[in-house]
């Protein structure tokens, strides 16, 4: 298949584009590459699609435009007319949202809407694209589920990521484009971003300085490895949505839709707290962090747990790396790309 991959230079992008190349598809990946992390990063990735795609013999071309930039949007669908859109471009992090809220109106908001218009004037058979565990905001009703309400984000990243799925089945009802958002929980992994967690606490233990701990370590986490994140990614990106049959309107269900709509979780359902996290990391390091307690964070939730019976109904697939194995491998990566 032809397969447009939105931020094919980010973390979960890149990996995701990556093995889309390796299975045989031809990618389209789109990014504009801004700066909010170190670009060098970024431009490594890319050169290693790249490289992937010369070695395999596949179909790879790469796009570096703005997809806020609606006449960009509309010539990369005019002339690639893919036959699945993966949308993984977005402004990230829950923090840099408090300070900056208009990146995130443009990167998630103003970009999104410009997919959804190509991907309805295209016809596009189905418009994969994420979401965020972000979106259950003040919910503790622990596992998270797709059939709970979500209308109370508690930072403006989770609240643009939640109107992604209003706007999505919005469009699913109108002009019957499939759509399936996914929802993911704390990813982490090779080629991670460096203001994720994982890479802030490698890198300050590496150079022998204090990690900073919120909420004291005591907050739980439903760790994902980025690898895990992909097979869903795919194998929810080949099943075309469809209308739910057994759809209610009198007691509407939120995940689903008599559109061709759906929504799924995709975490390790195996949460973890914070402290076991660095715990790995000390021991795939072999140092001790010297840790700095501080309170839990505005906008930060205290715990997530993934319920992700849904997406093992719908694709057969769980995910279930051991936090051990995915950090492991995370700290191989950094000490291997900074040569420390």
């Amino acid at each position: 298949m032809k397969v447009l991959v939105t931020g094919n230079a980010g973390f979960i992008g890149f990996h995701t584009a990556k093995a889309l190349v390796e299975r045989g598809d031809t990618v389209i990946g789109f990014d504009v590459v801004n700066d909010y992390y170190d670009v060098a990063i970024k431009e490594a990735r890319l050169q290693i699609l790249a490289e992937t795609a010369r070695k395999t013999n596949a179909g790879y071309h790469f796009i570096r435009d703005n997809l806020a930039d609606r006449d960009a949007v509309d010539a990369c669908f005019a002339e690639h007319k893919p036959d699945r859109v993966i949308h993984l471009a977005a402004q990230a992090g829950v923090r840099y949202s408090l300070e900056n809220p208009h990146a995130y109106v443009e990167a998630n908001i103003i970009a999104f809407t410009n997919i959804l218009e190509a991907c309805r004037h295209n016809a596009t058979p189905h418009l994969t694209y994420a979401s965020t565990s972000s979106v259950y905001g003040a919910n503790t009703n622990l596992p998270f589920s797709e059939h709970q309400g979500v209308d109370h984000p508690l930072q403006f990243y989770a609240a643009t990521k939640r109107a992604n799925e209003l706007m999505a089945h919005a469009y699913s009802h109108l002009y019957r484009l499939p759509t399936t958002g996914l929802r993911f929980f704390t990813v982490y992994g090779p080629w991670g971003r460096p203001d994720m967690a994982l890479f802030l606490f490698t890198k300050n233990i590496i150079e022998g300085k204090p990690i900073q701990v919120f909420n004291h370590g005591n907050h739980t986490r439903d760790f994902t490895y980025v690898d895990d994140i992909v097979e869903g990614v795919i194998r929810v990106s080949d099943r075309i949505a469809e209308p739910d049959p057994d759809w209610n309107s009198n007691d509407p269900d939120p995940c689903s839709s008599n559109a061709p709509f759906r929504i799924f979780n995709i975490g390790n359902n195996a949460p973890a707290k914070l402290t076991e996290y660095i715990e790995a990391a000390e021991e795939a390091i072999g140092k001790k962090a010297i840790k700095e307690m501080l309170p839990l964070q505005p906008g930060d939730v205290p715990d997530t747990d993934a319920d992700v019976s849904e997406l093992v109904k719908a694709v057969d697939y769980k995910p279930a790396t051991p936090i051990k194995v995915g950090v492991t491998a995370f700290v191989g990566w950094y000490r291997q790309f900074y040569h420390v």
